[in-house]
């Protein structure tokens, strides 16, 4: 299925005029005339302009290999590490989705590996942390290849557990490996490719990029810029898995969870603006409006943070809640979600700083509260002081209270 050509149907747009100053000697006034569509439809010459098919192919892929591991589980039968590393590197034809065995995209390369934080455009070579990051995932393959060999899960013993009619694949100290892989890679992989790389300045104004653009120079035998189809990059590690096409829609990854951060009342205009954001700046590119472009890339970036943050509270308060009722084992997934997204936030970037909200060590610290111990989540608190300190750390950072997230669905 072909989801860069989804939603190019015409639809009702909104004029924008806006101004900008360049200082140059004097003062130069610029009015830009342009049009924000009402959906992510941009044209050059009656064809698309639109291209984020390595980013819908990359998103397909953790799809697969997160229910690679729902399936071991399920189904009782032994999670193959080497083969969860070959769908990660993309290699031995892994994957059942058409084309992606073929696409020549993989997630491994582009885990921790922002121009931004990882730096690996400007110099080469991985650093210490994109080592330690990608090391990290790869020992989820393992947790789920000693979970997945016959034993219950116990405190300090991998296993299988059952959560009410599903089963769930848990590392000895509690955590669910498919949870920290697939939250963990949605920040350290798409959330810091899109705000750390694609909408980096230095990304998008590299090189020629902003000349080039300006003056309408096309890449060979494409129909847009450089610029924008940096743009267009970014666009697609968040909505480039989604299917409007079928009833209900599908969405996935940060899509999914826009959506459900969104549906609290609290948070009631994250998907719009969100929403406009991107199609504000891609027209802005067109326009050569660069003033308007930085203004959404601040936006985006405000606004993608508070989803972590607000799923992260969310399911450290469930799992508080699904500990003081049972023996412990049915809030793991709840606080496996959590880990995931804490991890999440190292990648976020803070508008004006290019620095997360959350530094590193701070995000490092939180996870270490939370598995601390000989046996790690079998052991927490079960009153939830712990998990009550983490999430008021987090709610108080971005400004909201830790009922407010707790109430979204």
């Amino acid at each position: 299925m072909n989801f860069k050509k989804l939603s190019l149907s015409a639809l009702p747009i909104l004029l924008l005029a806006l101004t900008s100053c360049s200082n140059d000697d004097a003062a130069v006034e610029e009015t830009f005339n342009y049009t924000v569509p009402a959906t992510y439809t941009f044209e050059r010459n009656a064809v698309t302009s639109v291209d984020y098919s390595g980013q819908s192919s990359r998103l397909l892929m953790l799809d697969e290999m997160g229910n690679y591991f729902k399936t071991a589980a399920t189904n009782g039968t032994v999670a193959d590490d080497a083969f969860l590393s070959e769908m990660y590197t993309n290699t031995n034809n892994r994957f059942t989705g058409t084309g992606l065995n073929t696409s020549g995209k993989q997630l491994k390369d582009k885990t921790a590996a922002s121009k931004d934080y990882f730096s690996l455009y400007l110099g080469g070579g991985s650093t210490a942390e994109q080592v330690s990051v990608r090391a990290l995932f790869e020992t989820q393959f393992d947790n789920a290849k000693a979970a997945s060999q016959g034993a219950t899960a116990a405190a300090g013993v991998a296993g299988v557990y059952l959560d009410g009619t599903s089963k769930r694949l848990l590392a000895s100290n509690g955590l669910e490996p498919q949870q920290v892989l697939l939250k963990g890679m949605m920040g350290a992989c798409f959330l810091d490719q899109v705000v750390n790389n694609y909408l980096s300045v230095n990304k998008l104004d590299g090189g020629t990029n902003k000349v080039d653009n300006t003056n309408k120079v096309l890449l060979t035998g494409k129909s847009y810029t450089e610029m924008e189809h940096n743009w267009d990059e970014a666009y697609g590690y968040i909505y480039g898995a989604d299917n409007l096409t079928v009833t209900p829609n599908v969405f996935k990854f940060w899509s999914s969870y826009i959506n459900q951060v969104n549906a609290d009342t609290d948070f009631k205009t994250l998907k719009a603006d969100i929403e406009l954001a991107f199609r504000k700046g891609r027209a802005a590119i067109v326009a050569n409006d660069y003033a308007t472009r930085d203004a959404q890339i601040d936006i985006i970036k405000a606004k993608l943070a508070v989803i972590p943050a607000v799923r992260a509270v969310f399911y450290l308060q469930e799992g508080k809640g699904k500990l003081a009722t049972d023996n412990g084992a049915k809030a793991f997934h709840a606080l496996s979600e959590a880990y995931g997204f804490i991890m999440s936030l190292r990648y976020t970037n803070k508008p004006g700083t290019n620095s997360p909200y959350f530094t590193k060590a701070e995000v490092d610290t939180m996870l270490a509260s939370m598995v601390s111990g000989t046996n790690g989540l079998w052991a927490i608190d079960t009153l939830g002081a712990k998990l009550d300190a983490i999430s008021t750390q987090i709610a108080t950072k971005f400004g909201f209270t830790v009922a407010q997230a707790a109430t979204v669905n």
